[in-house]
């Protein structure tokens, strides 16, 4: 390698004291960035994806590395490090292949790896581009009150939604038609492009791998294998579901391709909230206003519950704040049982009193004294106590 080659370290935007694996995650997101398919047409980016190849090489071999770092570039000589012991050797390479060799522990389960989804690999692992494949899930927002949260109901939703087509039964072809190898790649499946040092293989985007095309496509479909259809589906909303809630409704989602089968619909449910009753987990919490002389005197008052009223004995001398709870009158749910309900004390006084009203109330009160106000009481101890200080502090001043 010539003297004007670019540092490796540099190349991959690592440290010099960089270990295997941080090498290895490095060059894997460069590859990604700057590989050929996803940048069709940019010399540039083509370029680049050769140089951190290059430097890849070099750094990944430890006898290699240990060599460039004593000498750089010039370790190798002229042309070493593009041809000779394997790698980017020769009459050009696979890169997708030479990837998948270092990359095939992190790239999932099945057999596949990062090619698959980024490369047009397809899903699952399948390297058979004729295989049956499943159709894609899907999202629906939906929007319902806080009574079909806690209580549970049914909901019908219409939905525009891309279906197996049921004329080509998915394939795309007319009933009848057959199909004709690719005339770009010849039936292989792959195109090549480049040349000289590096050349990359790649899926064919005329046939997509299949290696054949239709040759007359679906009338009802336009050779896509799907229609976009309208659907009316029921949805049962289980009591107890909350804001971010998800119901699966198997097999509503988008429809597959070639025979394979339909994805799955996920809704996402969006509660609206409730004027009166709260909710914290399972548990509903209310402030309820209790009048006054039930307050003072004790008594009993009538709860709204989401189960239905509810009667709540309310002691003598109960103060606003107080919470009470009424055990099982909270939200139900198939898997964590009951809630309860909480109920915060309000107490409310009477508005709108007549003159003769005013007088009885008066006459009433009259027969208290501090003695039955024992928190206006504390107070006035607490402030005498911090005036008493603060008299004592401006005295010594």
């Amino acid at each position: 390698m010539s003297a004007e080659k670019k540092d490796c370290y540099e190349l991959l935007g690592i440290a010099k004291g960089a270990s295997a694996e941080e090498i290895k995650k490095a060059y894997r997101k460069m590859a990604i960035k700057y590989h050929p398919d996803k940048n069709p047409g940019d010399k540039a980016a083509e370029e680049h994806f050769k140089e951190v190849s290059e430097a890849y090489e070099i750094l990944s071999d430890a006898g290699k590395r240990q060599q460039y770092d004593q000498f750089g570039h010039a370790a190798f000589g002229a042309g070493r490090g593009r041809g000779g012991g394997g790698g980017f050797g020769g009459g050009g390479i696979d890169l997708e292949e030479a990837l998948r060799t270092f990359m095939g522990a992190s790239g999932g389960g099945g057999g596949g790896s990062i090619f698959d989804n980024f490369f047009g690999g397809g899903g699952g692992g399948s390297r058979n581009p004729n295989a049956p494949q499943q159709g894609a899930d899907l999202r629906f927002d939906l929007e319902i009150d806080f009574e079909e949260a806690v209580l549970g109901s049914s909901r019908e939703i219409r939905i525009n939604i891309n279906e197996s087509c049921v004329i080509c039964k998915g394939t795309g072809a007319e009933p009848g038609s057959g199909k004709k190898t690719c005339k770009d790649c010849g039936g292989a499946g792959q195109v090549i492009s480049g040349g000289g040092f590096v050349q990359f293989r790649q899926t064919c985007p005329t046939c997509r791998g299949a290696g054949e095309v239709i040759s007359k496509p679906c009338s009802a479909c336009h050779g896509q294998g799907l229609v976009r259809n309208k659907r009316t589906i029921d949805v049962k909303i289980p009591s107890g579901v909350e804001t971010g809630s998800r119901l699966r409704v198997a097999g509503r989602g988008e429809g597959g391709r070639r025979g394979g089968p339909a994805g799955d619909l996920y809704i996402v449910l969006h509660v609206h909230e409730h004027a009166f009753f709260k909710r914290n987990d399972l548990d509903i919490v209310c402030e309820v206003p209790v009048p006054f002389q039930i307050a003072m005197l004790g008594g009993e008052v009538q709860v709204p519950t989401i189960h239905g009223n509810a009667a709540l004995k309310i002691p003598m001398g109960t103060e606003s704040g107080k919470v009470f709870r009424i055990r099982g009158k909270g939200i139900s749910n198939p898997r964590y049982g009951t809630g309860d309900q909480h109920i915060v004390v309000q107490i409310e006084v009477p508005q709108g009193l007549s003159s003769k009203e005013k007088k009885k109330l008066q006459d009433a009160a009259d027969v208290l004294n501090d003695k039955h106000f024992p928190l206006t009481q504390k107070m006035r101890k607490a402030a005498d106590t911090f005036y008493a200080h603060k008299k004592a502090l401006e005295k010594n001043k």
